[in-house]
């Protein structure tokens, strides 16, 4: 496949609400929102994609995504599937994760899961950008 990560972020706006989770050795962070009016910026630590919301700023290092992966689980609470898309840094770990989220535990919004199924089947299980 020969998209771009930029192509692929903005594609993302098809999912509707996410929980954004970024993790690191010392903690998690957990937000929700909609990816949304990105903009881009090349910084000397790398490409950034920016995005600002009324309850948070976003700011991902392009440069530092190695791979894009597709998963579903078993949410933790509740008896129902969950649908993620992991962002993994160079040691295939995840540093961002996007959650489809939902209303009541398992009811997603019309249309969110068959946005999430296409873009899996538009770039794969697996994708490196």
């Amino acid at each position: 496949m020969t998209a771009t990560l930029k192509e692929f972020l903005e594609a993302c706006e098809s999912l509707g609400i996410l929980r954004f989770i970024v993790t690191s050795d010392m903690a998690v962070l957990e937000t929700r929102g909609t990816i949304q009016k990105l903009f881009y910026a090349e910084l000397p630590k790398g490409q950034y994609a920016n995005m600002h919301q009324d309850a948070f700023e976003f700011h991902l290092n392009m440069d530092q995504v190695k791979q894009i992966k597709f998963e579903t689980g078993e949410a933790k609470r509740g008896n129902f599937t969950t649908y993620a898309i992991r962002f993994l840094n160079e040691k295939a770990e995840p540093g961002l994760s996007l959650f489809l989220q939902w209303g009541k535990p398992g009811e997603y919004e019309p249309g969110q899961v068959e946005a999430w199924q296409a873009l899996r089947d538009q770039y794969g299980e697996t994708w490196k950008p």
